[in-house]
């Protein structure tokens, strides 16, 4: 099909996400036709390395063979059934595994679809605990400046980025943010622990004073993506979870972005040797073929809800959920990382990607901040104008790139296929592109 009739008729029927569809006007979408590893393929067979995993979600590139033949496989036995009153072995087998991930200590899975659908089912599950418990005042959150943890109603009660809130902030039960560890804010001297025990003293402020009334706080760990990267020390979880201990509140780690590997550990919380209450997890975990989203559980958790009574019960639901072609997706993809050692092979990866940003932008005049936290990296532009994101993003598609940046940061965050030769391109359409924007 002629890419131009292709665009026209996107525009004509398509509300596309996140964007402002005049802009659409100047800047034409991209037609992509076909998926080859890191690479997408637009309808003029230009091919585009996949920088930022398509909105963070692919794992094992576009077209996997693997996940693709088990997805064949499971289409001839069973594509959905309803998961109240019923189960399948895709569902059970998967929750298995990642209940094993976490060594049991999250061992109940509840399912969606979406990351914010996650997002809303933990703080849902949260404040019912709590009601459960006869504690029914203890409803309200905290998250970190800057959070992100999705745009429905439930989900913008604890974020913390103005352009997806303010809008519906009418709509929003507000909730309570509490300084972000961001290791850029270190003053003179400071390190990137000392910033952690800086925020976590906040936390523990605000907690001493609204505990009575608060049922969780929610991170996301290590790196908060919306907000632009922002990246922290482990050390903050590891005191976070010591004052949710201490004023009873529950731990929800926001994994959807930073889990199935993408911080170098399997669950970013690993990192600092602590589990939370609920842990949620989207985006990779179906290797980016289908929509799936999950909340894992501790068991007492999940025991506050077993009882007689209908009330008590967690009376959530969507019809997709434990989709079996998502969940046999899913199963794939921690099939692959158990098979190939993705997080070993991982770690070269990253020092790689990590010595080439170094080369290229360590000491650029125009880079600031470059960090990096296993496959994520970024560093910021200041001075930018308001265009710049979208100047950035054409100027790396002309160099065969495809990245996104985030306001004034750029980020990278390939899937976890990509060769040196790859890793290379990426880097060096980016200075191209940084030069050109």
């Amino acid at each position: 099909m002629p890419a131009p009739f292709l665009l026209d008729r996107s525009l004509a029927s398509v509300w596309h996400p996140c964007t402002q569809m005049k802009e659409h006007e100047q800047f034409p979408l991209v037609p992509i036709v076909r998926g080859e590893g890191p690479w997408l393929i637009d309808a003029d067979g230009r091919r585009l390395l996949d920088g930022i995993s398509s909105w963070w979600v692919n794992l094992f590139g576009h077209c996997n063979p693997r996940i693709n033949a088990a997805l064949r496989e499971q289409l001839d036995t069973l594509e959905h059934a309803m998961l109240a009153g019923f189960t399948h072995e895709p569902v059970v087998e998967l929750s298995e595994r990642l209940a094993a991930l976490t060594g049991h200590r999250l061992g109940h899975a509840f399912y969606a679809s979406d990351g914010a659908s996650a997002t809303e089912i933990a703080l849902k599950m949260a404040a019912h605990y709590w009601r459960n418990l006869g504690r029914a005042d203890k409803t309200g959150f905290v998250s970190l400046a800057g959070s992100y943890h999705g745009e429905t109603v439930g989900a913008l009660a604890v974020t913390d980025v103005a352009i997806f809130r303010d809008a519906y902030a009418p709509l929003v039960r507000a909730g309570h943010t509490v300084p972000c560890p961001d290791a850029r804010s270190a003053s003179e001297g400071e390190s990137a622990t000392d910033v952690a025990r800086r925020a976590a003293a906040a936390l523990e402020a605000h907690l001493e004073q609204h505990h009575a009334t608060t049922a969780a706080l929610i991170v996301e760990p290590l790196v908060q993506g919306a907000s632009g990267m922002v990246m922290y020390d482990p050390e903050y979880l590891r005191l976070a979870r010591a004052l949710c201990d201490r004023y009873e509140v529950l731990l929800v780690a926001d994994e959807i972005a930073v889990g199935c590997g993408r911080t170098g550990t399997f669950f970013a919380c690993e990192q600092a040797g602590i589990w939370p209450d609920l842990l949620c997890l989207s985006k990779g975990i179906s290797g980016g073929y289908l929509p799936l989203s999950l909340v894992l559980s501790t068991d007492t958790l999940y025991q506050a809800f077993y009882a007689d009574t209908a009330s008590r019960a967690f009376l959530h639901s969507h019809s997709y959920t434990g989709n079996p072609l998502a969940c046999r997706a899913a199963l794939a993809t921690l099939d692959i990382f158990a098979e190939d050692d993705v997080l070993k092979t991982n770690r070269a990866r990253s020092a790689l990607l990590g010595r080439l940003l170094d080369e290229r932008f360590g000491a650029h005049a125009r880079a600031r901040h470059l960090r990096r936290r296993g496959m994520i990296a970024a560093f910021d532009v200041p001075y930018t104008q308001p265009d710049f994101p979208r100047r950035f993003f054409a100027a790396g598609m002309e160099h065969g790139v495809l990245l996104r940046p985030i306001g004034n940061t750029v980020y990278f965050m390939p899937p976890y296929v990509v060769d040196a030769d790859q890793l290379t391109q990426l880097a060096d359409g980016a200075l191209a592109a940084l030069e050109k924007a």
